[in-house]
């Protein structure tokens, strides 16, 4: 089902607005001097292992073109791994391998590809092709993230990731993004994935969107998309919120995968993260935030942040 709703609609059901989010969360919260924090993946990843939040393990960086030549000699003894740009957004850039013989890459989907192949891709990486602003950037070189069991049935060609958005280091709202065919097995919610919210108090989802249709069904693999469980949920939380400390930017989003071996590890972090969260919720984000933005620094602050996540279980609202 598709729905279509008129701007005071949008209005009175809590929506926020793009301006609104610029103008008053992320001007407001976000200093313009900790966006390296978040802007580069590397700097990010130096954050989260000094406070020992988890990540995907670095296998090497590549800073130049130069540097590209070493490469073979790097992943010579590594099965599978991921390359990505340190300052790349949206999945720009990120390419997977699922195994390598000699100078030929297999994709988990299946393609071989020839070294010159991926020696091109390297080059496009650190001339910046993939990046914030086009500035030339460095390829990382990482462990490949091996989908927990609980979200690989309910997932296609590629790596479910979540979603939870902080303000003032208080998890306001989750989702649950899952690949599909038509996305190319990509977590991108505009190329087709499926965004399914998250209760905050449970790690519990209940419901599903994609492309702002109303799903039961993931529509590959026929799985109901309520219901799932995120492993480690806790945990999850726990992790978001000594980021958000840490980064101290006040409106953030962190995307996190489950891996079956180490549990949530964080992907990224976003000083700007998107909107489509409050579709996949079927509620608006203000009255939350404005929620927050009421109480004082102690409400907000060590043991006080979990009575408010369970406070902020989520109910579904249809617009």
């Amino acid at each position: 089902m598709a729905w279509i709703a008129w701007p005071s609609e949008l209005r009175e059901s809590g929506i926020l607005g793009i301006n609104r989010r610029n103008l008053s969360y992320i001007m407001e919260s976000n200093p313009r001097c900790h966006y390296p924090r978040v802007d580069n993946k590397l700097r990010t990843k130096e954050i989260c292992e000094e406070h020992g939040i988890p990540v995907p393990e670095t296998y090497g960086v590549l800073y130049s073109i130069g540097d590209v030549r070493g490469f073979p000699e790097m992943v010579k003894e590594i099965d599978d791994f991921v390359i990505k740009p340190a300052c790349g957004a949206a999945g720009r850039g990120v390419m997977v391998i699922a195994e390598h013989v000699g100078d030929v890459f297999v994709t988990p989907s299946g393609n071989g590809l020839r070294w010159s192949e991926v020696r091109y891709h390297l080059s496009t990486v650190i001339s910046g092709l993939h990046s914030l602003g086009g500035r030339p950037d460095h390829a990382i070189i990482e462990k490949r993230i091996v989908t927990h069991p609980a979200l690989d049935t309910v997932s296609v060609g590629g790596t479910p990731d979540i979603r939870v958005i902080l303000y003032r280091g208080v998890p306001v709202m989750a989702m649950l993004r899952l690949p599909t065919h038509a996305s190319g097995g990509r977590a991108n919610l505009h190329q087709g994935a499926i965004a399914a919210a998250v209760d905050l108090s449970t790690g519990r989802t209940y419901g599903g969107v994609c492309q702002n249709r109303v799903l039961d069904e993931h529509p590959d693999t026929r799985q109901p998309i309520a219901g799932i469980e995120m492993p480690d949920w806790q945990r999850l939380l726990d992790s978001a919120m000594r980021l958000g400390d840490a980064l101290e930017l006040g409106y953030l989003g962190v995307d996190f995968v489950i891996d079956a071996e180490n549990g949530p590890v964080i992907l990224e972090a976003n000083a700007r993260p998107g909107l489509a969260i409050q579709v996949a919720n079927r509620a608006g984000l203000r009255p939350r935030l404005e929620r927050i933005e009421a109480l004082s620094e102690e409400r907000i602050t060590g043991e006080s942040r979990w009575q408010l996540i369970e406070e902020m279980g989520t109910a579904p609202s249809d617009l």
